[in-house]
């Protein structure tokens, strides 16, 4: 009796790739989850309202929601970050509630 391999192999790729894909959404996961912590000290609102930043930021800058919450992860630690999405960040939380990010330039 001869035992068929026929798909098998296939199927183990796509497994492994399924793996792959699970593991990049949990770092993800964690990256979006950290820039929303400091989205929400940062603007002194919900969890919710931060979700809501952070897609806001995303869209307006039409750059990847990740992307985003790398930079502003980056800005946590390296007080840098590009004038884009620190331009869509202070727009955003001042929609959901006045505040102004460390580090920018006084209103005049």
């Amino acid at each position: 009796m001869t035992m068929s391999t026929d798909g098998g192999s296939d199927r183990i790729f796509a497994l492994q790739e399924e793996v792959q894909q699970l593991k990049e959404a949990v770092v993800s996961h964690a990256v979006v989850d950290q820039a929303i912590g400091m989205v929400v000290v940062l603007g002194r609102i919900s969890p919710d309202q931060g979700w809501a930043v952070l897609k806001e930021v995303s869209q307006h800058t039409n750059i990847k929601l990740r992307s985003v919450a790398e930079l502003i992860l980056v800005w946590g630690r390296t007080g840098v970050m590009p004038e884009e999405i620190r331009s869509a960040l202070e727009d955003a939380l001042d929609r959901a509630g006045p505040t102004q990010i460390p580090g920018s330039p006084p209103e005049a």
